[in-house]
């Protein structure tokens, strides 16, 4: 029986030592701003949007909603990143995505001054990942890498495996793993002996959106198992991993519900409050 990696319990000690820091900065008349964009009228980006919110005011940081309705210009988007860079209130811009579709997503993330970008997806930072030298990571990804850390898991000569190479997630993750010394494959549709590779990690990350996709089959006995995955099966949330097969092999695994999700956030918060010390030229 594995150990199970608690998402909640975690991002609960992330955001208790991101509140000390919003409190900290208060006391030098510095408060710490984030802004977040919504385009149209999409459910689970107004759910995880809705949750950023709730996050911000629970640690104390002033959150700035801005919902702007499905026909929206490009234009017009461009042009309220634009006042929100100038913003000396805010230190952090996030635009939800997906956006609808008439809109460039590249067009508008390059538009985010990269100081601001707390989703660390423009491609300065981005850039700044490849060579180890960042101020931000991707939240999802500084998620599990937060929770390897906690659990005291060292990725050090392990054999990593990724599956899954989005912008987001995939390559990423896979860099920061790497940047600890990990032996890192990622593997994705086009790989071939995927089962075998798989077989291979002492540490295995799922990031493909398929319900159950890691089978029991693909998991070396006694493998750090680390779900990304966010799907629906039968009505009930679920991940990439088959958690109740699975979990009889692994050392560890994180659970979905209640597993990487809460990181996320959590890491948004953290990036936020770094993005602050960082303008206001605050180390630490």
């Amino acid at each position: 029986m594995s150990k199970l990696i608690d998402g909640k319990v975690i991002s609960a000690a992330v955001k208790a030592k991101v509140a000390d820091g919003v409190a900290e900065l208060k006391k030098q008349g510095i408060s710490v701003g984030l802004a977040v964009i919504i385009v149209g009228d999409d459910p689970a980006s107004k759910v995880y949007v809705a949750n950023k919110k709730k996050a911000c005011e629970a640690l104390g940081i002033v959150s700035e909603e801005y919902a702007l309705p499905e026909n929206t210009t490009e234009e017009e988007l461009l042009a309220l990143v634009d006042r929100l860079n100038n913003a000396k209130h805010i230190n952090g811009i996030l635009c939800q995505l997906p956006l609808p579709k008439h809109l460039n997503e590249k067009v508008i993330i390059d538009s985010i001054l990269p100081e601001k970008d707390v989703d660390a997806f423009h491609p300065a930072n981005v850039g700044k990942i490849m060579i180890g030298d960042y101020d931000f990571v991707p939240c999802t990804p500084a998620g599990v890498m937060e929770m390897l850390k906690y659990e005291g898991i060292d990725p050090e000569g392990k054999t990593c495996v990724v599956i899954g190479r989005s912008n987001i997630v995939g390559k990423p993750m896979g860099m920061l793993l790497l940047h600890k010394n990990g032996t890192v494959t990622i593997c994705h549709s086009r790989t071939k002996n995927l089962k075998e590779i798989c077989l291979t990690a002492d540490i295995l990350v799922a990031a493909v959106g398929r319900a159950d996709f890691v089978t029991a089959d693909m998991v070396k006995e006694g493998a750090v198992v680390i779900d990304v995955g966010m799907n629906r099966k039968d009505g009930k949330l679920c991940g990439d991993v088959d958690f109740e097969a699975v979990k009889e092999k692994a050392s560890a695994i994180t659970p979905v519900p209640g597993g990487v999700g809460p990181m996320t956030i959590a890491m948004l918060m953290q990036n936020t409050l770094t993005a602050a010390k960082r303008q206001n030229n605050i180390n630490g």
